[in-house]
């Protein structure tokens, strides 16, 4: 996935017409890799444990991650792009040495967060399929290392996501409409809840906008060229339009478990038992929910394996400028795909417990990551080619960032009490 910088960018070479079709494929894909990526399989877990032991008051955890989701992503994609550089270097140039801190911290979480993706395949190809679960995480990663290894990654990425992503989402849909959810409950309890749990808010915040997720879709925005603060007006459609996609499909997929929670199922969440979401889609449609719940299931966990990879090693570059295009940032890719399905085929854990985990773990990153964004905004204009930044969106990311601080404090001990059974 080769980035094009600006001079590329204004070439005479390409009329009007041939500049916007060439750049609507990683416009696409970027926005399908941050709705991919923010919908993986430890979001879906996440979603039906929590709804089992919430019910309908999960709908404001929901929301509260939507709200996070636009002030996060509204603010990292505009500051990446009106710059024209990854978020490692830019927070290199805002403060020194902070971007290895953000490198190192996206890298060791994006290295978990795809032991789990890894870990999603396996489980979403045993419920399609029928096959041993690490036999299908390995297919899952081969699968991955060969989309990156063929000559127009790009490209087949920016398909690929979109279809995974358009799938996951009819299919829940469907079977959102069979369950018939307490919609009323619902949509009460999203503003009202009966009980609102900071760690599991801060997990499933973690979970589909923290770690590497934050930075995915404006990393590949990158790759469309239209960089710097002209460009301002289609980022902002790009971002809006990503919000968008993830929102419905995570309300969607909570309406889904809602509808068979509510009629009275008791989903197993004992470690070890069945992965609940798959549960609760087999009850809904039986034998033909739990295939259903296996494509959803294998289609997060490839598209978010994609993503993590990709997002992970543009991190990497932040080491070396040989790995920031090209060749050498396919190879990094590929090698971290494989570092993440060895150490899945050694860990042997629990698929469920290692996509819990991962979310919990992202989530604790993410305000980090952010204030290093909220003092650009405030401090380093300079470093956003003369743009003339927004107040309003640096006030609502200031808010987003203090929540994700305070959320984070008073979640950590009870995320990791979950995590080890203590």
């Amino acid at each position: 996935m080769t980035r094009n910088d600006s001079t590329e960018v204004e070439t005479p070479k390409q009329t009007p017409r041939e500049f916007v079709k060439t750049r609507r494929g990683p416009i696409l894909g970027a926005v399908f890799l941050m709705a991919t990526s923010a919908i993986g399989p430890g979001f879906i877990t996440q979603t039906a444990t929590f709804t089992a032991m919430f019910g309908a008051a999960f709908a404001f955890a929901i929301l509260a991650s939507i709200i996070i989701d636009f002030a996060v992503q509204m603010n990292i994609w505009r500051m990446i792009t009106v710059s024209g550089k990854r978020a490692g270097q830019l927070a290199n140039d805002a403060i020194p040495g902070s971007g290895y801190v953000l490198a190192v911290l996206i890298v060791i979480g994006g290295l978990a967060f795809n032991i789990g993706n890894i870990a999603g395949g396996g489980l979403g190809l045993n419920a399609l399929l029928g096959i041993d679960p690490q036999l299908g995480g390995l297919l899952t990663g081969l699968l991955a290392i060969a989309i990156f290894l063929y000559k127009k990654a790009g490209a087949v990425v920016d398909v690929v996501v979109m279809i995974l992503g358009v799938g996951m989402i009819v299919l829940t849909i469907v079977v959102a409409v069979v369950t018939n959810p307490p919609v009323g409950d619902a949509l009460r309890q999203t503003v009202l809840p009966d009980t609102i749990d900071f760690a599991t808010i801060t997990t499933i915040v973690g979970g589909t906008v923290g770690g590497y997720i934050t930075y995915a879709g404006a990393h590949r925005f990158l790759d469309s060229g239209q960089t710097g603060a002209q460009h301002v007006r289609s980022v902002h459609r790009a971002s809006l339009n990503g919000i968008l996609v993830t929102g419905i499909m995570r309300y969607v997929l909570f309406l889904a478990i809602l509808g068979v929670v509510a009629s009275g199922v008791t989903l197993d969440l004992t470690s070890g038992a069945a992965n609940p979401a798959g549960q609760a889609f087999q009850h809904a449609l039986g034998e033909a929910g739990l295939r259903v719940f296996g494509a959803i299931f294998w289609a997060a966990a490839l598209s978010s394996v994609i993503g993590a990879a990709y997002t992970s090693a543009t991190f990497l570059s932040t080491f070396s400028k040989k790995l920031r295009d090209g060749w050498p940032l396919r190879i990094a890719t590929v090698a971290f795909i494989a570092v993440s399905l060895v150490l899945y085929l050694l860990w042997g854990a629990a698929p469920a417990q290692i996509l819990v985990f991962v979310g919990g773990f992202n989530g604790l990153i993410l305000p980090i990551g952010l204030t290093i964004f909220m003092y650009i905004g405030w401090f380093r204009r300079d470093l956003l080619d003369g743009y003339r930044y927004p107040k309003w969106l640096l006030i609502f990311g200031t808010i987003a960032t203090a929540l994700t601080w305070y959320m984070g404090a008073n979640s950590v001990v009870p995320i990791f009490s979950m995590i080890l059974g203590s």
